[in-house]
């Protein structure tokens, strides 16, 4: 009986980690900006500069005011991942360097994709990364992850 149940569990575990990971290699991000703003399209290396802090402005050559989802957002490592080729984890620690030095100011974290899509429709230098499906007539996107 214990041995039984113990193949159930894993292959539930199993399955539910093909589920997980399916869904992530599914997910879609939408990098978005003010729509008043000139910048119509970007390319995956300059929004990484932007995220990695290597770079401060927009292609139009505004100052970037750049903000993302929290930590624990599968969306923000599905960004990193795809956009950067790092994890989470190693843009935050690239990102303490940074900080520590004062070379750069990390992007502003926000709770949700609501939150980042009201940042970005109130300030024209802004750019920030969403669930594709969360976007709306508000942003502008610039750049599509799939």
């Amino acid at each position: 009986m214990r041995i039984r149940m113990s193949k159930q569990v894993a292959r539930a575990s199993l399955g539910l980690a093909l589920l997980c990971v399916s869904a992530w290699a599914q997910a879609q991000v939408a990098v978005i900006v003010n729509p008043k703003s000139p910048t119509a399209s970007m390319t995956a290396e300059q929004v990484s500069n932007i995220f990695l802090g290597k770079s401060n402005t927009l292609p139009s050559g505004s100052a970037a005011q750049a903000a993302e989802l929290p930590e624990s957002s599968a969306t923000r490592e599905v960004f990193y991942t795809k956009v950067t080729g790092k994890s989470a984890a190693q843009v935050k620690a690239a990102w303490s360097r940074l900080v520590f030095s004062g070379k750069a100011t990390p992007p502003k974290e926000m709770a949700s994709s609501a939150e980042l899509k009201k940042f970005v429709a109130a300030n024209p230098d802004a750019i920030a990364y969403i669930e594709k499906s969360a976007v709306d007539a508000s942003v502008k996107v610039v750049l599509s992850v799939d």
